[in-house]
This record gives C-alpha cells, structure tokens and sequence, in this order.
C-alpha cells in the first residue's frame, strides 16, 4: 500500500525525510570514521535529524539512523584516541 507524499501533513513529511536523513547521515558517518573531523560532524548532524524526526514520530528508520550515527560517533571518538595515543 503506497501513501501519496501529497496527502501528508508538511509536519509528518519532513519528520519522514529527518529520519532518511539520519540514516544516511549514520551511514556515511561510519565511512568516514577514519577522518575524525568528518566522521564527528557526520554522526552529530545525523543525530541532530534523528533526534527532530523521533519528537514527531517515532519510526524504524529514525531509531536507526540515530544508533548507526551513535555508533558512527563512538568509533570516531576511538579512532581519534587512538591516533592521540600512538602520534609519534
């Protein structure tokens, strides 16, 4: 059963593309771990439209975008340590 994007309030609309956002977001984010100022920008920003999207309607895709951008964050946390702690 598909929905018309028409026939959606803009609120739920936008809740909707928070959440592809923060998903997307998470995803990338765990790419570019290895690049901790991308990767840190990248998980921030996903759990910013996670967080937004999940206060209007809690869905699927929201909960994950916000634990792939948590996990995206705590391996660049490491990864950052990491770095600090073997620099020559």
């Amino acid at each position: 059963m598909d929905v018309d994007p028409e026939s959606l309030d803009p609120e739920l609309q936008s809740a909707k593309l928070y959440a592809l956002a923060s998903a997307a977001l998470g995803l990338i984010s765990l790419c570019a771990a290895i690049i901790p100022a991308c990767g840190g920008i990248l998980s921030v920003m996903g759990l910013i439209f996670g967080r937004i999207s999940w206060k209007v309607e809690k869905t699927r895709t929201a909960s994950i975008g916000i634990a792939l951008s948590a996990l995206g964050l705590l391996i660049t946390v490491v990864y950052f340590i990491f770095l600090s702690a073997f620099k020559e």
